[in-house]
């Protein structure tokens, strides 16, 4: 495939080893957000509420209307597992892990930068914004003592 990186073949076929995802209307706002080093959430503008992952009504008080903000960037391991794939292009396991973010939402993301060995519930982790093939993608490493 021209212009794809590519981990594998299979059946003569070259699969790629990262996915770009298909931003639309509705996620625009959270890719933008990615390009720019940040982790964007929706906030209701009638009654302030941040949600994530996004959706088209507020869920406490059913306003259609919101805004974009940035969150901090900081959070803690709530629980992870070690993803393995048993083929390419994933041969090399994962560490995927829901994340408590300070402002009081949760999200689903890799971790980097520790072998899964170094992984603890409640350390204390802060969004990296990693490039994989052309592909910007929102992840979770250690907080370090500048970070806190």
């Amino acid at each position: 495939m021209p212009g794809m990186a590519c981990g594998a073949a299979r059946g003569g076929e070259a699969v790629p080893r990262v996915v770009a995802p298909i931003v639309g209307r509705d996620d625009q706002f959270f890719w933008d957000g990615v390009a720019a080093g940040e982790f964007r959430v929706q906030r209701c503008r009638s009654c302030s509420r941040l949600r994530h992952p996004h959706a088209p009504m507020c869920g406490d008080c059913g306003s259609l209307e919101w805004d974009a903000v940035a969150l901090s960037g900081r959070g803690s391991v709530a629980s992870w597992i070690v993803s393995r794939h048993p083929t390419e292009p994933d041969a090399i396991p994962r560490l995927v892990a829901l994340i408590d973010l300070e402002e009081g939402l949760r999200a689903v993301s890799n971790l980097v930068d520790l072998a899964p060995s170094a992984v603890r519930n409640d350390m204390p982790v802060v969004l990296t914004i990693r490039d994989y093939e052309g592909v910007l993608l929102p992840q979770f490493a250690p907080a370090g003592a500048g970070d806190e």
